[in-house]
């Protein structure tokens, strides 16, 4: 048996939206100042990561040069010379994007 959404007085795109930004994605203030000196097509790439993160969650093994590089941390490219590195507690829904930025001073 279904159920109805106007049963319950909720509209399709709320639970759309609700069912697909699973996790919430935090990002540090020192990384958003450090966006802003990115390129415009990695600050791009950037936003698009976030999303999937927001949809699929820490692992993003599409992502070029996905790993974990430590406990509960993660990070990939965002191209040749910008990478991005998030945190995820296992059982949380909150991901934390601790730092975004060149490969140089990455702190892996």
């Amino acid at each position: 048996m279904g159920y109805c959404l106007t049963a319950f007085n909720i509209d399709k795109e709320s639970i759309i939206g609700y069912i697909m930004d699973v996790f919430d994605v935090l990002i540090r203030k020192k990384v958003l100042k450090e966006v802003k000196r990115m390129p415009v097509h990695v600050q791009e790439k950037l936003a698009v990561l976030v999303d999937d993160l927001m949809e699929k969650g820490p692992i993003q093994s599409k992502w070029p040069n996905f790993s974990k590089i430590g406990k509960d941390k993660y990070h990939c490219h965002l191209a040749r010379k910008w990478v991005a590195c998030w945190y995820y507690e296992e059982n949380s829904l909150v991901i934390e994007v601790y730092y975004a930025g060149s490969r140089e001073n990455a702190p892996y």
